[in-house]
């Protein structure tokens, strides 16, 4: 979940590269940064075998190096932006963490589980920690191995001690190189004319080069005037395979937006027009898949787990077809049923998501097949499945999920019809549901959004009612308004109102209707009536008006696609409640990150 960024080369602006780097990739985590150097003087010679080191707490988004690190020259350094696990939010736990002698640096995503019994032996061994991290005890490790062996052994030797799912980059002040060793969490490697770059994601050196190395499990890069890729298991020569990122730089700024999140919310309807046109071969290899399988189980976490929670009534209702749902850190306890005809549909943007990585290594072990939904090319999911299905949404910088949930809904829904052999439908209503979008997002329409949110950004709760496939949407939209706006929000199923969650509702209690002419339309008509007769604020998503309603948002009706633009209102609803409720960036709330590694 932390950011990662490292480089060694010909360039003597090192510390001012990593800065740029960590600022890239600070969606991934930011409650504290820091930046570790080796300076050099004018002649580029080492002036001292300790690591010059800055750390801060907080954003790094307009942070600016110290006197220190910009105004000297150093040809290699690495940072780190912190997502808080072990210990507080505080300088000393952030990132890197050197060893006694100030000669290591240790950047680290991950959780070393065997940290306190590694701790305890190297505390006997007069090693002095200054941190509450479980990260400290790496370098301190690799100290310790150093004593007796070089340093790429003593990586590889203090890594192999490591217990979890970790991604670290190390640098010895005395040495040229950086090396990196991961297992579980994401490293990718990029070759650029300048030098070497490492990061824990590829849009974060996409600027310097798109010549790429994902670096897989159990593997170590050394990395100075040369590579080398290295097994961490037996230490054998690995040959390294390049690949090539065809993102834009362009995907990776905001451009003429305010924030990240109003950009990739305005992108959807060119992904989903992308997907309705070049995703056909890749629809029907997922919809086989399904056919032939005894037993198919989609599962995600987040906005992922709402998108194949869709899914289950997309392939219900369209092709007739049964699929299974389980939220991915619950369904390692649902396994004892699969089997080798089984099939598996992990769906996730970051394509790191430990709890869905975790449950697909134990599908693995019942010999079922895997068949990834995934936006990152060469991420852990992607490297593990059997068959692999790209979203291609391009690069998501705001935490909050949009263009890849709706990317993901749209390679469901497409799958589901092709399955029915009904694959033209299919794309004719996603175009519909594109040009729907398009309408939404203008000015006047927006305008409209406004005043619903003038009406209800007070209030201390919030909840949303569907049916079907819009109880997806319900859950959905309240994960939206939960993580953008902090306002209290809640998604239930309509039928559910009855068994409880009517006590909830008080005179003015702002209520969204998720209401699509489908077979569910007069039953949640009924229960937006019950709610209206509670004294709720009723606001009515959906193709028609109903006087039960005190606003409403109209779509357009998509059929089985209205899906799409009702949860494009809810983001858009959501954005200008953040802003409304004071909210100064809503790319980043408080206390998330954008790829989920650590359980």
């Amino acid at each position: 979940m932390c950011g990662i960024f490292a480089y060694v080369g010909s360039d003597n602006k090192a510390s001012q590269k990593v800065l740029e780097g960590l600022k890239l990739l600070e969606y991934r985590g930011y409650d504290s940064w820091g930046i570790a150097s080796r300076i050099q003087n004018s002649k580029f010679k080492i002036q001292n075998s300790k690591f010059t080191l800055e750390k801060h707490v907080g954003k790094i988004g307009n942070a600016e190096l110290s006197s220190e690190l910009s105004a000297n020259s150093s040809q290699l350094a690495l940072g780190h932006t912190r997502w808080a696990t072990h210990g507080g939010v505080t300088v000393e736990n952030a990132h890197p963490h050197l060893d006694c002698k100030k000669e290591i640096a240790v950047i680290h995503n991950g959780i070393v589980e065997n940290f306190q019994e590694i701790k305890h032996e190297l505390v006997k061994k007069r090693h002095v920690f200054t941190s509450q991290t479980d990260t400290e005890v790496i370098p301190h490790l690799i100290e310790e191995y150093l004593k007796k062996e070089g340093f790429a052994s003593s990586v590889k030797d203090a890594f192999n001690r490591l217990k979890g799912l970790n991604a670290i980059v190390v640098a010895y002040a005395p040495s040229s190189e950086i090396i990196a060793a991961k297992t579980g969490s994401p490293l990718v490697m990029g070759h650029a004319t300048d030098g070497f770059y490492i990061a824990s994601d590829a849009s974060g050196i996409i600027k310097h080069t798109k010549k790429v190395i994902f670096l897989k499990d159990n593997e170590m890069v050394i990395l100075g005037k040369n590579i080398q890729l290295v097994s961490l298991s037996g230490g054998q020569k690995i040959t390294p395979r390049y690949e090539t990122i065809n993102w834009k730089i362009e995907d990776e700024e905001k451009g003429a937006y305010k924030h990240f999140l109003i950009k990739e919310i305005h992108e959807q309807l060119n992904v989903i027009e992308y997907i309705a046109l070049n995703s056909l071969a890749d629809s029907n290899k997922l919809a086989n898949l399904i056919d032939k399988a005894f037993g198919t189980f989609m599962l995600g976490c987040g906005t992922a787990s709402y998108a194949a929670l869709a899914g289950t009534y997309l392939f219900s209702r369209i092709a007739k077809k049964h699929v299974n749902f389980s939220i991915g850190s619950e369904f390692t306890y649902l396994i004892d049923y699969l089997t080798p005809e089984s099939l598996v549909i992990p769906i996730s943007q970051s394509g790191e998501t430990i709890d869905v990585v975790s449950s697909i290594e134990h599908a693995k072990e019942k010999s079922s097949k895997i068949a990834a939904v995934v936006n990152v090319r060469g991420s852990t999911i992607y490297r593990q499945a059997d068959e692999k299905i790209l979203l291609y949404a391009g690069p998501e910088k705001a935490v909050v999920g949009t263009k890849s949930f709706t990317a993901m809904v749209a390679i469901l829904l497409l799958s589901a019809f092709s399955l029915a052999k009904k694959q033209n439908e299919g794309k004719k209503l996603l175009h519909q549901a594109s040009k729907n979008i398009r309408d939404i997002l203008k000015e006047n329409y927006i305008k409209e959004i406004k005043k619903v949110v003038e009406k209800i950004k007070k209030k201390e709760h919030i909840y949303i009612i569907g049916r079907g496939l819009s109880y997806a949407a319900a859950l959905e939209t309240s994960l939206k308004i939960k993580e953008t706006s902090y306002m209290h929000a809640e998604g239930f199923a309509g039928g559910e109102l009855k068994h409880g969650v009517i006590a909830l509702i008080e005179k003015g209690t702002p209520c969204i209707v998720i209401a699509p002419l489908d077979e569910t339309y007069d039953d949640i008509i009924s229960n937006a009536a019950e709610i209206a007769a509670r004294g709720g604020f009723i606001i009515g998503i959906g193709p028609k008006n109903n006087s039960v309603f005190d606003a409403f948002l109209p779509t357009e009706d998509c059929r089985d696609a209205t899906f799409i633009p009702q949860v494009v209102i809810a983001q858009v609803l959501a954005y200008n409640l953040a802003l409304s409720r004071g909210i100064s960036d809503p790319d980043k709330p408080r206390n998330l990150a954008k790829s989920v590694t650590v359980k």
